[in-house]
């Protein structure tokens, strides 16, 4: 059974039947974000080892969500499947910008602040623990449970396995958390005492999760889902900003500052926990690659993934493209290709810059550079493709649990 979680929020019905805004809600505030670092070396080369440590990252991610829906429900959406754990490489060297789209919360009374990853493409809160004896916590915020008047230790164990044999895991807890001003009592989190050395060279202290509560571990909701249980913000929906600078989380509506016209909202699939949406199309220049798949949108990857044939297809149109690593499904194509490439689910293009697709040269002196968009099986349905940050900086996304729907807008 699922723990004291609202079972038509966990059905992924909408919010917005709920009760109205009360004096305490806040009228949306925004969390400002550290830029997350590049794929592209200083040199203008692209990074291998980094870009492959992070598709592994994203793999085991995602087949942790499928697990966790599995336990859940009993069963997969139709066409998903759990892949096996993904081997991670030898660790990499901190170079010192390794940074992730983190904001800074607190937890606790009184407040234990702690910066986590901004994660759409997840649905649990973790942070260490002030239990944590190993190395990787070492430099890390950690989280004591016994220093917070309001911390409530729960049932079971929170447990994520990573592709280095190692796991994040640890008992699982309620307690206030606060955003911005934005606070929510009883939140379910982790302080996990084991961590894996994935997170080593990572400067966040964990992860925040955003997406539905479907595929949370911990099953329960979402800080944002509690927040507007709890009257705490006004709006259903939050938003997202990435840039080189000024990023942002926007919390209980979106920052019109930050895009031009009205956003186009496309409805989420409500059967899979992820913010999915349908009937997209990428082009390159005026012709259609192809057309008519699912797209989940997830903050927490840092660049695209398509189903491998599919992904193929498209770097067809570019006249000089190949694939440069098999393993992990990146292509090359000449570094001088003008030509735009969108996404379109019906109704505006969004085109990524040159800047955000180019992801730097094969190697120094090289025409050939390689490309933001990756063919990969991540279990996720052999016509869904996952967009990560190398699509969200090119627009101002909004996560509506209101519409359940995501809705894009040109940026200012």
């Amino acid at each position: 059974m699922l723990r004291r979680v609202s079972i038509l929020v966990l059905l992924g019905l909408s919010l917005h039947f709920l009760c109205a805004a009360s004096p305490t809600k806040r009228h949306g505030v925004s969390i400002a974000l550290p830029k997350r670092s590049s794929l592209t070396k200083l040199d203008g080369t692209f990074d291998y080892d980094r870009a492959v440590a992070q598709t592994v990252a994203t793999q085991n991610k995602h087949r942790q969500n499928l697990v966790n829906y599995l336990n859940n429900f009993g069963y997969l959406p139709e066409g998903m499947e759990i892949k096996p754990v993904v081997t991670a490489p030898p660790p990499l060297i901190d170079e010192g910008d390794d940074e992730l789209w983190a904001g800074q919360i607190s937890i606790g009374s009184p407040a234990q602040k702690f910066l986590v990853d901004i994660d759409t493409g997840s649905s649990d809160l973790w942070i260490p623990s002030s239990s944590c004896k190993s190395s990787v916590c070492s430099s890390k915020h950690k989280y004591n449970a016994g220093s917070s008047s309001t911390s409530k230790k729960l049932s079971g164990t929170f447990s994520i396995q990573y592709g280095d044999g190692s796991s994040v895991s640890g008992p699982i807890y309620d307690d206030t958390v606060t955003v911005a001003g934005i606070t929510v009592t009883e939140q379910t989190l982790s302080g996990v005492t084991e961590l894996s050395s994935d997170f080593e060279n990572d400067p966040t202290d964990g992860v925040f999760g955003f997406a539905y509560p479907k595929i949370s571990n911990l099953q329960a909701n979402t800080f944002f889902v509690n927040a507007f249980l709890q009257d705490a913000v006004s709006s259903n929906e939050f938003s997202l900003f990435l840039a080189s600078s000024g990023s942002e989380l926007f919390l209980g509506g979106t920052n019109t500052e930050k895009y031009s016209g009205v956003p186009e909202f496309h409805n989420v699939d409500l059967s899979t926990g992820f913010w999915q949406i349908s009937g997209a199309s990428i082009t390159y220049g005026s012709s259609t690659a192809v057309s008519g798949f699912e797209t989940i949108i997830d903050s927490g990857t840092t660049i695209m993934y398509g189903p491998p044939a599919a992904v193929k297809k498209f770097y067809a149109k570019i006249s000089g493209s190949q694939l440069y690593d098999a393993t992990n499904g990146l292509y090359s194509f000449p570094c001088s290709t003008s030509s735009s490439i969108s996404f379109s689910w019906g109704g505006k293009s969004f085109a990524i810059s040159s800047k955000n697709f180019n992801l730097g040269q094969t190697g120094t002196g090289s025409a050939q550079c390689v490309g933001a968009l990756a063919g990969l099986d991540l279990g996720l349905g052999s016509s869904t493709w996952l967009l990560g940050d190398s699509f969200m900086k090119n627009v101002y996304t909004v996560f509506s649990f209101e519409q359940n729907a995501v809705g894009f807008a040109s940026l200012v």
